[in-house]
């Protein structure tokens, strides 16, 4: 099967690209790096020739309302329009449990793909997720500010961003699904204390900054709104295990 993987180089992109060519199949990436520009679709036309499934992964590093929009409705359509005009089968979103719910600054960008995705023609998969255990790395690695480490004050349940690609990819070589069971991590976590476990596993001592973002998106983090529903589906690699393996 030939699928594309819009934002194949990021976070969890990169995954996804990995899972789905060690299984054997014709692997696209849909990046500024590999000629394609979602938001211009640039390259977009050419690289969809021939392919069956895109996997859209893609994301801005925002958490403005009005550039996470620009960017999620810009794309979306983008893609939408261009896979129907090159006849592809199936389009495999992911997104956030609660993004819906929350629907302010990046989880709103995240609200209107999914709207776009959801009123489009009847070939689209849907995953929601929660955050994944790499947060806390790109928060260390992003380093610090006046010697501290600044994490949101946010309950999460988080998952490896791995075990993300491998569903998507299952889900990718099948038939369109609709709305696929959310996944969750194994179990509820504090975004600050997972960036201090993993600054002190990396070496790193630096106090961390526990944020209280302003409004609906700062309210959906601490209230739990992005937290999965009783009964949802669940990974089973917790935290933990996933710094033991990438300390």
């Amino acid at each position: 099967m030939k699928i594309a993987i819009a934002g194949g180089t990021g976070t969890v992109g990169r995954h996804v690209t990995h899972a789905a060519a060690v299984a054997g199949h014709d692997v696209v990436v849909l990046s500024r790096s590999k000629g394609v520009d979602l938001m211009s679709s640039s390259g977009l036309a050419e690289a969809l020739v021939g392919v069956d499934t895109v996997i859209d992964v893609s994301a801005p590093s925002t958490i403005s309302t009005k550039k996470a929009v620009a960017f999620f409705g810009t794309v979306t359509d983008n893609l939408l329009t261009a896979e129907r005009r090159a006849g592809v089968a199936h389009h495999v979103l992911l997104s956030i449990i609660g993004a819906a719910k929350a629907n302010s600054g990046y989880y709103a960008g995240k609200a209107l793909q999914e709207q776009m995705v959801t009123g489009s023609v009847d070939r689209w998969s849907m995953l929601r997720t929660t955050q994944f255990h790499e947060f806390a790395q790109q928060t260390v690695a992003r380093g610090t500010t006046l010697g501290l480490f600044i994490a949101p004050n946010m309950r999460s349940q988080p998952i490896a961003a791995a075990d993300v690609a491998a569903e998507l990819v299952t889900i990718a070589l099948q038939e369109p699904q609709g709305m696929v069971p959310d996944l969750a991590g194994p179990q509820e976590e504090s975004m600050p204390d997972l960036v201090r476990r993993y600054a002190r596993a990396s070496g790193r001592n630096n106090p961390v900054l526990h944020l209280t973002l302003p409004g609906a998106i700062g309210k959906a983090m601490r209230d739990g709104v992005l937290l999965p529903e009783p009964g949802t589906r669940h990974s089973t690699g917790t935290f933990d295990e996933w710094l033991a393996a990438h300390r």
